[in-house]
């Protein structure tokens, strides 16, 4: 309920569009209490040590857009490579065990120096069952990570092994993880983090928060949905090319016109490793741009209906656009002395 605008917005964000405060707070103490748990292993001398840096955070739960519900986090645990090797500009990027090294003699493919990434994440699993606490826990291999999920929380984890690369020759270092085959990909989560960090930057308005506005329109079964880091990155190139407003309604209202444009088009990974993030097939291309051009024009009819001072009609329309989760309007109580 709600008797203004404003007051609509922040009911919405609080109730539906940003991950619960206490959740979130228990889910970082759970996730610290797991570094910890693996910073202890290996220590039985068969496995390669953690590199120096031992960790990074990646995925929509550490760049603060994730939506309800909380249902993954995702952590990189960073190998000592011991040595090993890779060639720099092929893909699949093959890594090759060191001569001199023990660590991975076992984890390779089949008469071959070559390291195997699924068995690199099945030698994960098998250190993970050894913490106690997570005996019961459902752990499970996918092709990429190993995937913990606990019995007391409602989120999982996806744990991936990984190797951080020495300097190539543009002086850029990258992650190497599995690439779901037994090789290896590259990625490299600091640019993205920084993507955002460049965004919020010049802006008044929480990036953030229009980010998950708009990752919540995306999840409406109205339209086919966008792929999440596609759609963070339409946005974050919205809110890069020039200073904007400061209020969310207007940026909502003016992403919803940017979208139907970007949409059609190619977006071009931050990584400059992916190439185009773009991929959907033109039909859905197309959906999305009529949905998103619709409800611009819902969002601008919206605004100026609160430029009237029309409340009721503004956030009715604003439910249009987001769906009946969108608070009502009530009047708001007047007291008589």
């Amino acid at each position: 309920m709600a008797s203004t605008v404003n007051s609509a917005f922040s009911a919405f964000m609080v109730n539906n569009v940003r991950l619960n405060p206490d959740r979130t707070k228990i889910a970082k103490s759970s996730k610290n209490w797991l570094i910890d748990e693996m910073k202890k292993f290996p220590d039985d001398g068969n496995f390669s040590p953690f590199h120096p840096d031992v960790f990074i955070e990646y995925g929509s739960f550490s760049r603060k857009t994730k939506i309800p519900p909380l249902d993954d986090i995702d952590i990189m645990f960073i190998l000592h490579a011991q040595g090993a090797t890779y060639v720099q500009d092929v893909s699949p990027i093959q890594v090759y065990n060191s001569e001199n090294s023990k660590f991975f003699s076992d984890l390779c493919f089949d008469g071959t120096a070559q390291i195997n990434s699924i068995k690199v994440i099945n030698k994960f699993k098998d250190y993970l069952k050894a913490i106690p606490q997570y005996k019961q826990a459902d752990i499970k291999r996918n092709q990429e990570a190993v995937t913990l999920e606990l019995q007391t929380y409602e989120w999982v984890y996806d744990i991936v092994p990984c190797f951080i690369t020495n300097p190539e020759w543009d002086g850029r270092t990258f992650y190497l993880i599995p690439d779901g085959y037994g090789q290896w990909k590259k990625t490299d989560p600091r640019v993205d983090k920084k993507n955002m960090t460049d965004a919020q930057a010049i802006q008044e308005v929480a990036v953030v928060d229009v980010i998950r506005l708009m990752k919540y329109w995306n999840s409406r079964p109205i339209m086919p949905s966008m792929q999440s880091y596609l759609l963070e990155n339409i946005i974050l190139n919205y809110f890069k090319a020039a200073v904007r407003g400061k209020w969310v309604d207007i940026e909502v209202k003016n992403c919803l016109a940017y979208i139907a444009d970007a949409v059609l088009g190619p977006i071009q990974d931050p990584k400059n490793i992916q190439g185009d993030l773009n991929l959907l097939l033109p039909e859905q291309r197309i959906k999305i741009r009529t949905r998103a051009l619709e409800d611009s024009a819902k969002a601008a009819a919206a605004r100026k209906y609160e430029t009237e001072d029309k409340m009721k009609e503004a956030i009715t329309k604003w439910a249009e656009v987001f769906g009946q989760e969108f608070p009502q309007f009530t009047p708001q109580l007047t007291t008589h002395a």
